[in-house]
């Protein structure tokens, strides 16, 4: 259960995606870097999320050091700044935030990154992590397969574009529940 008090509280200790890489040390810096220079929507995608009508916290249990959460995490940031007048970004680390990776652990585990999604007013909506499918099944046929690539490989264009779809369906989806939710249409008058 994730109380909405306890978001807002965890909400508000949290840092803005800028602040948050910037936590790292200098390598962990660059990585996160060059993702996130490489990470760009089509004008589609910016054009549906700047189309969002519903505010959406979105609240990132992560680590500067997780490769998993450096190959995400930029993407994630880069479709809230397509809308940053509705969708509200921010990062935890899980380790320091223990009591909130112990409430939305999966599988059993402190997994990261682990992005909860909530409306306006801090009610939770969705949680969503580690990984997307697209990257499950781009890391299943590296470990599953063949052979495996060495650590700090690049990241193949077409599975960030693959895993930038996964979060911008599921920020699409997380807006339509908000957008059609009785509760909200009601305070909202629409």
């Amino acid at each position: 259960m994730l109380p909405t008090d306890f978001l807002h509280q965890k909400f508000n200790a949290a840092l803005p995606y800028p602040e948050y890489v910037r936590s790292g040390n200098t390598s962990q810096q660059d990585s996160w870097r060059r993702v996130y220079e490489q990470a760009t929507l089509t004008t589609a995608q910016r054009q549906l999320v700047g189309a969002f009508e519903r505010d959406i916290k979105v609240l990132v249990s992560s680590g500067v050091w997780c490769g998993d959460c450096v190959q995400q995490c930029p993407l994630i940031a880069r479709i809230a700044e397509a809308n940053p007048g509705r969708i509200d970004l921010r990062f935890v680390d899980r380790d320091e935030h223990a009591d909130l990776a112990e409430r939305v652990t999966i599988c059993g585990g402190r997994r990261v990154p682990v992005v909860i999604f909530m409306a306006e007013d801090y009610e939770a909506v969705a949680l969503a992590g580690d990984r997307t499918l697209s990257r499950y099944r781009a890391v299943a046929q590296r470990q599953l397969g063949p052979s495996c690539p060495l650590p700090g490989a690049p990241l193949d264009p077409e599975e960030m574009a693959a895993t930038l779809q996964d979060w911008l369906n599921e920020f699409e989806r997380v807006h339509l529940l908000l957008r059609l939710s009785t509760r909200l249409r009601q305070k909202h008058g629409d």
